[in-house]
Formats: C-alpha cells, structure tokens, sequence
C-alpha cells in the first residue's frame, strides 16, 4: 500500500510518500480501505518529534478515517465486509489501508461523504469527552469556546448551541468570527482586537460563563478562571502557549472553580468505545439531519500531505483539513496517486 513517511522530524517537506506493507487486522480489529483521513494538530507535533505515538500504535501518520471495511479479524461482531465507516485510530491514517479497533467505528452518518466522515471523529470524540463529560455542559448553561475557527471549534460551537447552551467564542480574524456566528455563537470575539473577559462579562451582565473549552493555556489560564462564574469549570485539552503557568489559588476557592482536562490518544479501547457508543445515540442523529455538520477547509490528495500541514500550520483555516486517499471514493474524481 501507499502510506506518508517521513525519516526524521522536521518541516512539512519531510513528508513524502512511501510503499509499504498493508497491515491485517488482529483480535477486535476492522481492516479499512481509506477513502479520507483528516489531518490534525497532533499529526504536526509527531511530524516535529514532539508527541511520539503510543506503545503498540502505529508510526503512520492519521488519528481519523473513513473507508470502507475490507477485512475482518477474530471476534469482530458488528462490521462486516463493504460497511462505510469513520474511526478513530491511534495511527495510521494517511495510508491506503488502516486498522481500527472495531469498537472505535462508526457508521459514516447517512447523507454525508467520506471526506466528510473523516473530519469527525477525533474532533466529535474530543469534543464529548471533554464539553460534556467532564465540563458537564447543560442546557441554558453559557460556554466559551476558544479556537472557535478549528476543527475543535467548529464542532463545539455546533453542539453546544444543538444541546441547548449559550455558546461564544475567540477566533483570531474578523472573517473567523462570523463563521462562528454562522455556526451558532452568539458572540465572537477577535482575540487580537477586543478582550474576552470584559466582552464577555458586559454580555453576560457581569456573571461570566458556566464552561470554558481552551487549547491555548499559558497566561490564558488566569483569564479563563476570571472570566468564569462561579461554579464554573475550565476543560484543558491542549496547551499551545505553553503547558506551567502561575495561578492565584484564591480565585478557584473564592469562585469554587474546577479545572480539568484529558488526552484522548493514550486512553484504552474500551473508555473510547464508550465515547462512541453516546456519541452514535446523542450525536450521529444531529448529523444524519443536517442540524450539525463538519465544516471543511480543505481537501488535498494524500500525495500532498505536505501542503496539508503547512496550510494547518498557517493558521488560516476554518474547519478540518482532510486527505483524499480514494480520490473515486471520496466523489472527486481522478486518478490513484503514483506508485513511482
């Protein structure tokens, strides 16, 4: 099969591709022919040599995929042979073939492609684990969503608003904001022109909000627990400003804050399928009606993972960047990249 290596950290030009052999899947496990694999933050840091895999993962490149299932292992009971699904992998997304726990699919909502069933399972099982598990997001609740623009963004400003809060959001351009808006925030706030925690108090009458989401961390840490309510929580899921950070302690007893956060790669089969099995009953129904959709940037053919992550790491983007691995599966056309 075709894959995307690379033989030492570095820029996105390291990036090319490789053949290699196709993996088979082993006990509990789906072999998928990949139409599309989204590309993500954490694929860049591993490109880097920043965030290494997991033991047992594989090396490739690709946290989510949609294809088509071509190959069983033991003791697989939902799946079968032809079934269109999108994973979440701990590996080996950008490649013709990948092997998913089968617990760890899920049907390509009705009505959607592949490329967009690729762009949602890290960012729909990222996004539960951490809004609505442990921020413990209700209706009528205010959350603020920072990052509104990305992937992550997108998705929690769609299910947020589908679940009944009052959601706002950051972005770092005036255009991003209204795409937030289109979404459903009520309130976007340009994070280079205006001050989140004083908007946010004047529109929340001076209450603050009940959650916020941040992946920015650094001396947003202070300004998120200023701008929550009391009772409020703060749900860390990533740290690109930085992950030590200097607190007043009185503020989170003054205000009964609680902050939390999790990974998501790390965590065993069984705690994901967990997260599948509520988002398949709470969240694939918004999707298969069109209330909630994945929001596109860009789709590249998988020869030019390259350009993928340096369009990623520009920072321009609204939405999730894909790969079109089956360039005919994914409804694009044209031909199968080169093997030379």
């Amino acid at each position: 099969m075709l894959f995307i290596s690379f033989d030492r950290p570095g820029p996105p030009d390291v990036l090319h591709l490789e053949t290699g052999p196709t993996p088979r899947p082993a006990h509990g496990e789906v072999l998928v022919r990949v139409a599309a694999a989204s590309v993500n933050r954490p694929d860049i840091l591993q490109r880097q040599g920043k965030y290494p895999p997991p033991a047992g993962a594989s090396p490739i490149l690709g946290l989510d995929i949609a294809g088509e299932v071509v190959e069983l292992g033991d003791q697989v009971e939902r799946w079968r042979a032809g079934d269109r699904v999108c994973a979440l992998v701990a590996g080996g997304g950008y490649a013709e073939y990948c092997v998913a726990p089968g617990p760890q699919c899920l049907p390509v909502p009705g009505g959607l492609s592949m490329v967009e069933g690729a762009a949602l399972p890290e960012v729909c099982f990222t996004v539960w684990a951490n809004l609505f598990q442990r921020g413990h997001l209700t209706a009528r609740e205010t959350v603020l969503i920072h990052g509104g623009s990305s992937g992550i963004g997108t998705t929690a400003i769609q299910l947020g608003r589908a679940f009944g809060a009052r959601v706002f959001a950051t972005a770092g351009s005036d255009e991003k904001c209204i795409a937030c808006q289109a979404l459903g925030a009520e309130l976007a706030i340009n994070y280079h022109t205006s001050d989140f925690v004083a908007t946010l108090h004047e529109a929340t009458g001076g209450r603050g909000v009940d959650v916020v989401l941040d992946m920015v961390g650094g001396a947003y840490v202070e300004r998120n627990f200023a701008v929550l309510a009391v009772g409020g929580r703060l749900v860390q899921i990533a740290f690109v400003a930085g992950s030590r950070v200097q607190v007043d302690l009185r503020v989170i007893m003054t205000k009964r804050l609680t902050m939390t956060g999790s990974t998501l790669r790390p965590r065993t089969v069984a705690e994901k399928a967990a997260i599948a099995s509520e988002l398949e009953t709470r969240v694939w129904p918004l999707l298969a009606s069109k209330s909630v959709r994945p929001v596109i940037a860009r789709t590249l053919p998988l020869a030019e993972a390259a350009a993928a992550h340096r369009f990623l790491e520009a920072g321009n983007h609204i939405g999730k960047v894909v790969l079109a691995v089956d360039a005919a599966a994914c409804g694009l056309g044209g031909a199968a990249p080169s093997r030379g």
